[in-house]
């Protein structure tokens, strides 16, 4: 069993590239897709080898929170509901081996959620990305 075809969420998954970064966020391709309380801006980009097909970003703003600690929880709740929900989005994403799919998560709201209200909406964030692929 491939790291891909398991629920995990592996170093390589996390975008640590400046220029991906950049490229997401002022390249003139970039979607966005929101589901309030979160907000999902991808992109489509070709795909370097041994990438993932899926490369993901969380970022949860200090004016949101100001302790860390909550800033921490939002984001392992993100984290936690991409993993186990990103699976429908790979077998989309294997029909075109040449792109990976760069996305970034921004929290929106000042109040903390439920786990699954999260993962509902992350959820409902894949499906209408690969929707849309």
């Amino acid at each position: 069993m491939s790291a891909s075809e398991t629920f995990t969420l592996q170093k390589e998954e996390r975008i640590c590239s400046k220029k991906l970064i950049e490229r997401l966020f002022n390249g003139g391709d970039s979607h966005a897709v929101t589901a309030y309380p979160l907000k999902a801006v991808w992109t489509m980009v070709e795909r370097e080898q041994q990438m993932p097909p899926v490369q993901i970003l969380i970022s949860v703003p200090k004016r949101c929170f100001k302790r860390a600690v909550k800033r921490n929880r939002v984001k392992r709740q993100v984290r936690e509901a991409f993993r186990k929900n990103k699976q429908a989005l790979i077998a989309q994403l294997s029909a075109t081996p040449d792109y990976q799919l760069v996305m970034a998560f921004i929290w929106l709201d000042d109040h903390l959620r439920e786990s699954l209200s999260v993962d509902k909406k992350v959820t409902s964030i894949l499906e209408r990305i690969s929707e849309s692929l």
